[in-house]
């Protein structure tokens, strides 16, 4: 692993004030376009298979690549229970606009896939020197915390997320740790949502989905692709894939998404 990512660069850049100041560690290789742009998964970080594997192909064929964690994730600042999906979005443009220029293919994982799709919108909206050149969504989550979380949770868990302000959800990655839904995450959440309308790229969107995935169902990769315009979305199922896709040919089809492409 330290082999693939022993020539790209580490920097940190510095956002917000006061209690929401933190430092995002982002690591970054020059190389040719379009470069990549990895967007990680709720608690992951930019360590992980997928992310040293893209790291790796970018290497080797001599592309641009960029990865960071978002605050409260591996190597940022930050503490995770503070964390919303408009914090992580802020954390996200700030690195686009830092570390990318020309076109770029966004890579988003699970939470990631969310994140990609807003950063894209936001992409759009701004002058910047980096611009869009497609997506590749890998078991993409736009929307979970109301979709996939608050609208499954028991009274009983609701109830203490608005009572106590947080919730602590077992977890079966990482080390096994529970972690905190806060109410903050919920609500905030509510601003950000995509899947009520058509979502305009404008460019090309690659999806991978697991049939087997237990965290985000097939259904919500269909019901994100109806909202995507027709020409140029392919989804692909797998029929024995899981919530990770990280096993060596999930990666192979998630190179091959990007290679397509550009």
């Amino acid at each position: 692993m330290t082999e693939a990512i022993s020539d790209a660069a580490l920097d940190f850049i510095e956002l917000g004030d006061g209690p929401s100041a933190r430092r995002i560690a982002v690591r970054h290789r020059a190389g040719k376009g379009p470069g990549l742009v990895w967007l990680g998964g709720f608690k992951s970080d930019m360590q992980g298979g997928k992310a040293v594997a893209l790291d790796a192909w970018a290497r080797d064929n001599g592309r641009a690549v960029v990865r960071f964690d978002y605050s409260g994730h591996g190597e940022s600042s930050g503490d995770f229970a503070d964390g919303t999906i408009g914090s992580w979005l802020e954390d996200s443009v700030a690195v686009f606009e830092r570390f990318c220029d020309g076109p770029q293919i966004l890579i988003g994982s699970s939470m990631g896939g969310w994140m990609a799709l807003l950063l894209a919108r936001e992409i759009k909206k701004r002058s910047s020197k980096g611009s869009l050149a497609g997506l590749v969504l890998i078991a993409p989550a736009p929307d979970f915390t109301e979709e996939l979380m608050w609208k499954n949770f028991s009274p009983a868990v609701k109830k203490e997320i608005e009572t106590k302000g947080f919730w602590l959800r077992p977890s079966d990655y990482g080390d096994g740790s529970p972690y905190p839904i806060t109410r903050k995450l919920i609500e905030e959440g509510r601003n950000h949502l995509v899947l009520g309308s058509a979502i305009d790229l404008g460019c090309p969107v690659r999806i991978l989905q697991g049939a087997q995935d237990p965290d985000v169902p097939w259904r919500h990769a269909f019901a994100l692709t109806h909202r995507l315009p027709a020409d140029d979305v392919v989804l692909t199922m797998i029929q024995d894939g899981d919530h990770r896709l990280s096993r060596p040919q999930d990666i192979a089809r998630i190179l091959a998404a990007v290679a397509e492409i550009g």
